[in-house]
This record gives structure tokens, sequence and C-alpha cells, in this order.
């Protein structure tokens, strides 16, 4: 079975256009405005209509309010609603009303402990998870697209009951070995595809998704 990708952050029809033609099978935009890769809901909308249907569009979001979902859905460009906040499973019920769209949950991970208790706490309520490393300590650390990776050895044998993706500081140069040591049959990158931070390099998404076609 290959691996799948997705590319996230995306904020140019050039980077769009280089996880399309690369071979991702999700592209990925955020939509919160902390992040420098933040997109407004209208520019989501425009750079969603130069994906094709067999690539699903993904909006992040981090604890969004009830009208924040209502425009990014009434803009009608996402196919998955990823969560990268503390929402709770109630929460995330409420949300699935609201978007009528599939939800991947991001959890925080560095520990195998805390990967059983986010199995416990979503895998009733979501489609898929997604693994990420914990942010650092800091005022200035966003929920996700730290380039930080985790110990992957924590999810070794870890039997997974849905659909899941790695996470956390994966580059062209490591993401072999990552799926090696993890059996991910899905992976996430942001960060490890930027020229600068927040800015996507069309030849860093290229180089990713040219490694993990080899998977």
């Amino acid at each position: 079975m290959a691996v799948l990708a997705k590319i996230c952050g995306l904020k140019t029809e050039e980077a769009v256009k280089a996880a399309i033609v690369g071979g991702a099978r999700y592209v990925g935009f955020v939509c919160y405005p902390p992040s420098p890769r933040h997109v407004e809901f209208a520019e989501v909308e425009r750079l969603a209509a130069l994906v094709p249907p067999h690539v699903l569009r993904v909006g992040l979001f981090v604890d969004p309010s009830d009208d924040t979902l209502a425009n990014y859905i009434e803009a009608d460009g996402l196919d998955l609603v990823q969560l990268h906040g503390n929402e709770s499973p109630a929460r995330i019920e409420v949300i699935r009303d609201i978007c009528e769209l599939p939800i991947m949950k991001a959890v925080k991970v560095a520990t195998r402990a805390d990967v059983e208790a986010a199995i416990g706490t979503y895998a009733s309520c979501v489609q898929r998870l997604l693994f990420d490393a914990a942010p650092p300590p800091t005022d200035t650390a966003l929920p996700g697209g730290n380039g930080l990776p985790f110990d992957w050895r924590i999810l070794e044998g870890l039997a997974i009951p849905i659909p899941w993706m790695l996470s956390g500081g994966l580059t062209p140069a490591n993401v072999a070995a990552a799926v090696r040591a993890t059996g991910a049959r899905a992976v996430d990158v942001s960060s490890g595809v930027e020229a600068s931070r927040g800015v996507k390099s069309p030849e860093l998404i290229r180089a990713f998704l040219a490694e993990v076609a080899k998977l």
C-alpha cells in the first residue's frame, strides 16, 4: 500500500500546484490568524478551486468559533476539517454538525501514554487522528508547524483503531526513516518544506513527495 502525503500550510498557487503535480493526496490550508501560514476564507476558496477531486482539501483550525467555521464552510473549499486545539469530544460533535465534514483530530504527543490517551479520548468521535510533536513551552510556539519530531518509537506495535497520520518535524531527508519506524501509511509536512517560516518551497515540496513515492 502506498504512503499518502499531506502538504499543509499552503498559501500560493505555485505551492498548491507543486503539491498536486508531485502527488500529494491532501493539501492543507491553515485557518488560524496567529500562524504565519494563515489563509483567509476567500483565499481558501480561490486556492481550493485549483485542486482536483482526487486530492482532499483540509482546513486546519485551532479551537474555532462557530462563526469562523461557518465562514470557511460557506466558501465551499474544504473536504476535511483538522482540529489542532484543545477541542473536547463534545465540542467535536458540535463542529461536525456545523461542518458536515469528516474530522481529523491532531494530538500532541511526547510519550506512548499520550498516544494511548488520545486514542481513548478521540477514536470514537473522529474519522482520523494526526500525531504531532508536543510544542516547546515557549510563548511563541504554535499548536503545530514547529518543525519538531517526537520519538517515533512510541508508536511501534501500537494498535490504532482508526486511520492516522504522522506529523512533526518531517523533511525530505527523514520521512523514509519515519515511515519505517512507525509503519505510518500517511504523513503530513509543513515547516519541513519551507524556504523560510511560512513560505513554502516548491522544490522542497517536490523533493518530499518524491521520497514518499518511493515508500
